[in-house]
């Protein structure tokens, strides 16, 4: 039986691995529950799976969820299960490294996922990477430590997981590590749906409501990684991230669009073939194989039916309609320091969209404005990375404060 635990459980990726994993309930069991603030639906999660370990990201979170789970034991006069209620960044960081723990679904959102995550690698754990910003802001540092801890990584963003499948095997086993070229492969594509706005005309989108743009017209998605797929940051953090996960050059990386989002991306290889993975929109179909790997269990997921699909479509696109991921490359080329920066600024601008403090059509222009602003030496630690992520917050804030 093998022990899992999950950072960011309360989210739609955490929610969507509970689902894997009780379809495999044989095979799987929670030992460990990680989120942020939500302590109804931990509570809920604590009910239903009865894990080892629970951490809330504050002792507030945490108090509070002990007080709901002493209130239900009372009332239904049950008895307690056997839990250790945790809180804070450091518990997250102990907790993941138990000596118990086979698998960490790294899943928390943002730049609050790197240090447990890394925690997880140096324990040497088999670790499942859907927090990007790990990658995105300490890529280099992440993939020494991985090498030097003997961990184990396999991507679940639906997008690079779909790259991992179409990868010979001597580039899975040893990711990030390996020459694309010398393994036959001219080059990695990264596809995206476009998100809801592919087709409003330009002129509108100083209109567009946060409501508009957390509905994406494919996937089921938390607010904020909803708004980066409406602008295509999400797309433009993919991108460095998969250039850190495959050890790709600019040039041997593409982005297409192609709104179905049903061929999840591809590898375009030297002898002129394409391999695509294709399936329906759900996040169950990544997670399951990276959780089942190197096996192919069933999922919950539906099968693909071929005879009801839409045609299929790919666009190119354009700089003038998604101006956050042609920033985003930029960054990625300009080095590490840009990439962290450019994360922390979309951080806390996304924030105040959702806010409603800003426009939609000031995502770009202040993320760019941080982006061109401020300067620092390239980060050698991890704690340069924390402290730079922390610095460009505050001016960020400092910057839409004065614009508003």
């Amino acid at each position: 039986m093998q022990q899992i635990a999950i950072l960011g459980s309360t989210g739609s990726i955490g929610h969507t691995s509970l689902r894997v994993i009780t379809e495999h309930s044989d095979k799987f069991n929670v030992f460990a529950l990680i989120a942020g603030g939500n302590d109804k639906v931990m509570f809920e999660q604590a009910i239903r799976y009865r894990p080892k370990f629970i951490v809330m990201a504050n002792i507030e979170a945490r108090d509070s969820l002990a007080k709901q789970l002493n209130n239900y034991f009372q009332m239904h006069g049950s008895q307690k299960f056997e839990c250790e209620l945790l809180f804070g960044e450091q518990s997250m960081c102990d907790v993941v490294a138990h000596p118990d723990i086979d698998q960490v679904i790294a899943a928390i959102v943002g730049g609050a996922g790197l240090v447990p995550t890394l925690a997880a690698v140096k324990a040497g754990k088999r670790i499942l990477l859907a927090n990007k910003e790990s990658l995105v802001m300490c890529g280099k540092l992440f993939m020494q430590a991985v090498k030097e801890h003997n961990a184990t990584l396999l991507p679940i963003d639906s997008e690079h997981n779909a790259i991992f499948q179409s990868l010979p095997e001597a580039l899975q086993s040893n990711l990030g590590q390996v020459s694309l070229a010398d393994n036959g492969i001219k080059s990695i594509i990264l596809t995206g749906s476009g998100g809801p706005f592919l087709n409003t005309p330009l002129s509108d989108f100083k209109l567009i409501t946060v409501q508009q743009a957390i509905t994406h017209p494919k996937w089921n998605m938390g607010a904020k990684i909803s708004v980066d797929s409406a602008t295509m940051m999400n797309k433009g953090l993919e991108f460095i991230e998969a250039r850190w996960l495959f050890n790709a050059s600019l040039e041997e990386m593409e982005v297409i669009l192609h709104p179905q989002s049903i061929i999840h991306s591809m590898v375009r290889y030297n002898d002129g073939s394409v391999i695509a993975q294709m399936g329906n929109a759900d996040m169950a179909i990544p997670i399951n194989h990276a959780l089942t790997y190197p096996m192919r269990e069933h999922s919950p997921a539906q099968q693909l039916d071929f005879f009801n699909l839409e045609p299929l479509v790919f666009k190119e696109p354009t700089k003038d309609r998604f101006p956050c991921l042609f920033l985003a490359k930029q960054a990625s080329q300009a080095g590490q320091v840009a990439t962290t920066i450019l994360n922390a600024a979309n951080e806390v601008i996304v924030a105040a969209f959702l806010d409603k403090r800003i426009q939609f059509s000031d995502i770009f222009r202040l993320n760019d404005m941080m982006l061109s602003q401020y300067v620092y030496s390239e980060p050698e630690s991890v704690a340069e990375v924390l402290e730079i992520d922390k610095e460009v917050r505050v001016k960020t804030n400092e910057l839409i404060a004065k614009r508003v």
